[in-house]
């Protein structure tokens, strides 16, 4: 079975969209050769900045003739109907066959589809997979109609075989599917034939293009971390920037160059920002001091002087984008020197929402709740005010005004540059955080603390004002916000229940079951059921989230035992029977059962059981031991078991009767003590 080679070459592909490129190229060019009867045992795509590229292994050298035999409508049915039937299938209505089944006659539409050639079918799904491609944003160039993410220079695609490599005839905007490419635009842009995808990729290489992107960044790092160590030096692992100057190149040539010594005193952050963010330079840093002493860039070409022009325009460019860096540090050192004020003052004039006033409002906020929270999470409550009066000061700053996703951690800077405490300096930075599952969580108090304030009162302010997320739509991120309470509160261990900060208003129910929705969503990922936290939620104090989850982790657990899974059991059948007798009866059998009219041994077991529980369950649940209780409870399996095998509840005594039921009742209770066990599934 041959093999297929398809190369795409045009002008720069933004690196950005190239991996996503090389997976749409595969799945569109497989996806649609399998639909139209072809198979293969292997697929693979690569991408460089001027060319997409796909290899399919054993692909089948024709599709299959199939015979189809498609329902229709029944003979008689209205003649628009059959008008449909005979559009769809192409047929005429002297082609269509009757048959008949138990409800009548009907059309049968046989359709014979010949075998097809692989060439023919190649053809016909990348010319769509061209035409159609789902490029993030795409041009038109000169006269053609094709659309594409750069001008589209040429096409290469061949069938490769036993007999060697064949071209696919086809065409694309009067551009001529071929078997010749080109490599690296200066060092190798002589056009040259190919017969395989290994004869393909070697070629490229001799003409100095490192096909695979994971290849290009492995011999990125290796030369750029080679080159810092026998400077003494270390480079800034950023997996991102590696991937995205990986796109941007096709023959990568490290060079390593220095930073002016005028801007080495520029926090390392800022120097890295800038170095990425404008330059896609890699940091490094001095492995003793850690300071950003110099700069690794990745040229696309090997030049007579090694590089030493290239890192010279570099280092130019890169002075004046630290100058400005400079000139910003240096602004606002003076303003946070002074305490801030321009700052602080300046945000009464930034619209937070027009509905919940200035950032200025805000803040004024979260400092009071950031004291009020002081106390629960062991911070200092001035210090807590304190901090959240200046924790988005450097939101009015020209450094985060030059690059955002360093507000926060300047603030930290310029806090401590202001005279504040360690502690009030830190929550500037961290007050920010969790932003996502996978960030870091405040654990020092006043950070937590402030952490805490500024996202429930973003909650609160949105609820109050009735903005809240819809559907797949969040624009204020709430979610995020709710997620973030929730990990602070867990992985802090907090007491913090919710209700008392939301106080009691039309929203606070809505707001605490948005909350209960997100802890669902944090609890799957630790393999808490959904049923498990229902049961748990469906009791007392379900806003103190920490109490919430530890019930919910006692009742999983004992749930995962035999005792425990059996005990639902038991426990919804005598909640089943009891519901029934007391809508028969109209009454509620909650008065309690009394021994004396205990009759068989296993009823007074379970009476004896009972009591054994009970005891032990409620001062466990006083004390929040709900291991302790769920293992108490989980007592009752046997004794329940052997009551429901030898007792008959419904007992023609009514006496008897009614005492049995009221023993269910009792059962009930003392389960519905520890969780709602009628919210397990099962």
């Amino acid at each position: 079975m041959p093999d297929l080679l398809i190369e795409l070459f045009s002008e720069e592909i933004p690196a950005r969209m190239q991996a996503q490129a090389a997976a749409d190229l595969q799945k569109l060019v497989t996806n649609g050769l399998v639909e139209a009867g072809l198979t293969y045992a292997a697929a693979a795509a690569f991408a460089t900045p001027r060319r997409l590229v796909l290899s399919i292994e054993d692909l089948t050298a024709e599709s299959r003739a199939v015979r189809e035999e498609r329902k229709g409508p029944k003979v008689g049915a209205p003649e628009k109907a059959l008008e449909g039937f005979l559009r769809s299938t192409g047929l005429t209505l002297d082609q269509l066959e009757q048959h008949d089944d138990k409800k009548g006659a009907f059309y049968v539409a046989v359709i014979d589809k010949p075998g097809r050639k692989a060439a023919d079918i190649i053809a016909e799904v990348l010319e769509q997979t061209i035409r159609n491609f789902p490029w993030p944003k795409s041009m038109r160039w000169g006269n053609g109609t094709l659309r594409w993410v750069r001008p589209l220079h040429s096409i290469l695609c061949i069938l490769v075989g036993d007999d060697g490599a064949e071209v696919v005839p086809m065409d694309v905007d009067g551009i001529a599917a071929g078997n010749t490419t080109r490599g690296h635009r200066f060092m190798g842009p002589d056009a040259f034939s190919v017969t395989s995808f290994e004869d393909y990729e070697a070629k490229l290489k001799r003409a100095k293009v490192m096909l695979r992107a994971d290849e290009r960044a492995d011999a990125i790092w290796q030369d750029a971390t080679s080159q810092a160590f026998a400077n003494g030096l270390d480079v800034v692992e950023d997996r991102g920037l590696l991937a995205e100057v990986a796109g941007l190149v096709e023959w990568p040539v490290v060079l390593m160059g220095r930073i002016d010594d005028q801007f080495l005193d520029l926090p390392a952050e800022v120097l890295q920002t800038s170095m990425k963010e404008h330059q896609k330079f890699f940091s490094v840093r001095d492995t003793k001091s850690g300071r950003i002493e110099r700069f690794i860039t990745v040229a696309n070409i090997e030049t007579a002087d090694d590089g030493a022009t290239i890192l010279n325009g570099n280092q130019r460019v890169l002075s004046a984008r630290l100058a400005d860096a400079k000139f910003f540090w240096d602004n606002d050192l003076r303003i946070a020197k002074a305490g801030m004020q321009p700052w602080l003052d300046g945000l009464a004039n930034v619209t937070f929402h027009n509905k919940l006033g200035s950032q200025r409002d805000r803040i004024d906020r979260i400092a009071a709740l950031a004291r009020d929270i002081a106390p629960v999470v062991g911070a200092d409550a001035d210090q807590a005010f304190e901090a959240a009066q200046i924790a988005k000061a450097d939101l009015r700053s020209e450094m985060v005004g030059e690059f955002p996703e360093l507000q926060g951690l300047m603030g930290r800077y310029y806090a401590l540059a202001a005279g504040r405490a360690e502690a009030v300096a830190a929550a500037s930075e961290a007050h920010w955080k969790p932003q996502g599952p996978s960030d870091m969580v405040p654990t020092a108090p006043v950070s937590v603390a402030v952490a805490l304030a500024d996202k429930l009162d973003t909650l609160t302010g949105f609820w109050a004002i009735d903005e809240k997320p819809t559907g797949s739509k969040d624009p204020f991120a709430l979610r995020r916000a709710a997620l973030g309470v929730i990990r602070l509160v867990l992985e802090n261990d907090l007491r913090l229940p919710l209700g008392r900060i939301f106080g009691e208003n039309s929203w606070s129910l809505s707001l605490l079951s948005f909350f209960h929705d997100r802890l669902k969503v944090y609890l799957k990922d630790l393999n808490i059921r959904h049923d498990v936290i229902d049961a748990c939620i469906a009791m007392p104090g379900s806003d103190d989230l920490t109490l919430l989850v530890k019930r919910a982790k006692a009742l999983q657990a004992t749930l995962e035992t035999d005792d425990g899974e059996n005990l639902i059991q038991g426990f919804k059948r005598a909640n089943n029977i009891l519901t029934q007798a007391e809508e028969k009866d109209g009454v509620e059998y909650s008065y309690g059962a009394d021994i004396k009219f205990a009759e068989e041994p296993a009823e007074k077991a379970l009476f004896a059981a009972l009591d054994t529980a009970e005891a032990q369950i409620a001062p466990a649940m006083k004390a929040e031991d709900f291991g302790a209780a769920m293992a108490a409870m989980a007592t009752l399996r046997g004794p329940i078991d052997q009551f429901f095998t030898d007792v008959q509840v419904n007992a023609e005594s009514q006496i008897l009767r009614r005492n049995r039921l009221n023993m269910l009742s009792r059962i009930r209770q003392i389960c519905l003590s520890v969780a709602d066990l009628t919210k397990i599934e099962g």
